[in-house]
C-alpha cells in the first residue's frame, strides 16, 4: 500500500496554480502552461467561468472556487502545486497575504503586478521566502520584466545611459482588464513618487506627447506610474527615465488627460471607482479603432565604442489582431514552466528583473501577430 502511494506521488504531474484564471491574462497563462504538459488548477470567484475554461483546455485543467486569501491555505495544502501565478490586481494598494501564504506552504510566488510600491517592496519577504526554500517573484509582466530584458540586451553598446523613454499603447479593439483599468485610474492627475525624470514633479496622465509606432501611425501618450522608475535607473545606470501609456483612439486619451487635471486641481474624486462604467464606455468605440497596440522603447547615450559620440537606440514589439494581451503573460509562463520543470529561480522575494531574457520572450511570443522592429544611429 505504501509503495502505491509513493508511486502516485512520484507521477503526479507538474502542478500550477492561476489565481485568476480565467480573467484576461490569467486564461492566456492558463491555456499556455496546459499547451506545456502542465496541469493547471484554475482558480476564480465564478465556479462556472472556471469550469468553462477548464472544459475548453481539457483534461490537464481543473476548476477551483475559493476565496483567495481566506481559503487559500486549505486548498494548497490539498492540491499541493508548484508555484501560484497571481494576476488577481489591481495590486497598488494590496499587501501581501497571498505570497505570505505560499511561503508558509512552500510554494513558489509569481504574480503579474504593475504596482510601483508593491512590486518594489516585496522584498520585505525576502527572509522568510529564504529559510522557506521558495521564490517569490513579482512583476513578472511587460514592466519591469520585458522593459528590463530590452535595456539589458542593449546596454552593452553604450558607455553612459543618459535616457530611457518608452510606453505601451494597446489598441482599442484588445481585450482591457478591469483591474488594470484600475490601477491606472488610481493615480490619474496624482504627483508621482520621485524619480530620475527631466522634470521636478511628474503627475500621472500628464506630459502628453505624440509617438510613431512602426506599421501603426502616432499615438498620444502620457505619464504612467511603474516599478521600473525605481528598479532600472538603479540597475543600469540610467540618468533620466520617462514611462507613459497611450490609448489608440485621441478623445478617450485626450478625455482622461483633462480629468487627469481636475483631480490635480484637487477635486476628491476616486476615478479608479469609476472603473468599471468607464470601461464599459470606452468599449463603446472599439468600433473606431483597432485591435493593434505596441511598446515602444527608446534609448540614447554615449556610445560605447566612442564615448564622444552620441548613439540611439529604438526599440518597438508590434501585436496586430488582439494578440497584445500575450506579451504581459511570457514572464509568468517561462518562470512556471522553470519551476515545473525543477528549475527555477533563486529562493527569495524580489522583482522580475534579471530572469527572463530578450531572445526567450520574443521566442515565446514567435506563433502570435507579433513583430519586433529596432533602429538604431
Amino acid at each position: 500500500m505504501l509503495d502505491n502511494l509513493k508511486l502516485r506521488t512520484f507521477v503526479l504531474p507538474n502542478r500550477i496554480m492561476v489565481l485568476g484564471g480565467y480573467g484576461n491574462f490569467g486564461k492566456r497563462i492558463s491555456k499556455a502552461l496546459a499547451a506545456k504538459g502542465i496541469d493547471v488548477l484554475i482558480v476564480g470567484r465564478s465556479f462556472e467561468k472556471s469550469e468553462r475554461l477548464a472544459t475548453e483546455i481539457g483534461k490537464s485543467a481543473t476548476p477551483l472556487c475559493f476565496d483567495v486569501p481566506g481559503e487559500l491555505g486549505a486548498f494548497l495544502a490539498v492540491h499541493r502545486p508548484d508555484a501560484i501565478i497571481n494576476t488577481v490586481g489591481p495590486f497598488q494598494h494590496q499587501g501581501y497575504e497571498t505570497a505570505r501564504i505560499a511561503i508558509a506552504h512552500g510554494v513558489h510566488y509569481v504574480d503579474l503586478a504593475d504596482g510601483r510600491e508593491f512590486v518594489c517592496g516585496i522584498s520585505e519577504l525576502d527572509a522568510s521566502a529564504k529559510k522557506a526554500g521558495v521564490a517569490v517573484i513579482s512583476g513578472a509582466s511587460t514592466v519591469p520584466a520585458l522593459s528590463d530584458a530590452v535595456v539589458r540586451e542593449y546596454r552593452g553598446e553604450f558607455s553612459s545611459l543618459e535616457q530611457m523613454r518608452y510606453g505601451i499603447s494597446p489598441g482599442q479593439g484588445a481585450e482591457r482588464g478591469l483591474a488594470t483599468t484600475q490601477g491606472i485610474l488610481s493615480y490619474v492627475g496624482k504627483p508621482l513618487s520621485p524619480f530620475p525624470s527631466i522634470k521636478k514633479r511628474v503627475f500621472g496622465w500628464q506630459n502628453l506627447y505624440r509617438q510613431f509606432y512602426p506599421g501603426l501611425g502616432n499615438r498620444w501618450m502620457a505619464n504612467c506610474e511603474i516599478p521600473d522608475l525605481d528598479l532600472l535607473p538603479q540597475r543600469h545606470d540610467i540618468k533620466t527615465i520617462q514611462f507613459s501609456a497611450g490609448l489608440e483612439l485621441a478623445p478617450l486619451h485626450l478625455g482622461l488627460w483633462a480629468m487627469s487635471w481636475v483631480i490635480r486641481f484637487g477635486v476628491p474624486i476616486k476615478l479608479q471607482n469609476f472603473a468599471g462604467p468607464l470601461l464599459k464606455i470606452s468599449n463603446w468605440f472599439n468600433g473606431f479603432g483597432s485591435s493593434d497596440g505596441g511598446m515602444h522603447v527608446l534609448l540614447s547615450g554615449k556610445s560605447a565604442s566612442d564615448p564622444k559620440t552620441q548613439i540611439e537606440r529604438s526599440w518597438f514589439i508590434i501585436a496586430k489582431d488582439g494578440d497584445g494581451p500575450h506579451i504581459p503573460t511570457i514572464p509568468a509562463i517561462l518562470l512556471a514552466q522553470r519551476i515545473a520543470g525543477g528549475d527555477g529561480p533563486p529562493a527569495g522575494a524580489y522583482a522580475c528583473v534579471g530572469l527572463v531574457s530578450l531572445t526567450d520572450y520574443v521566442t515565446e511570443l514567435q506563433d502570435k501577430k507579433i513583430e519586433v522592429v529596432t533602429q538604431s544611429r
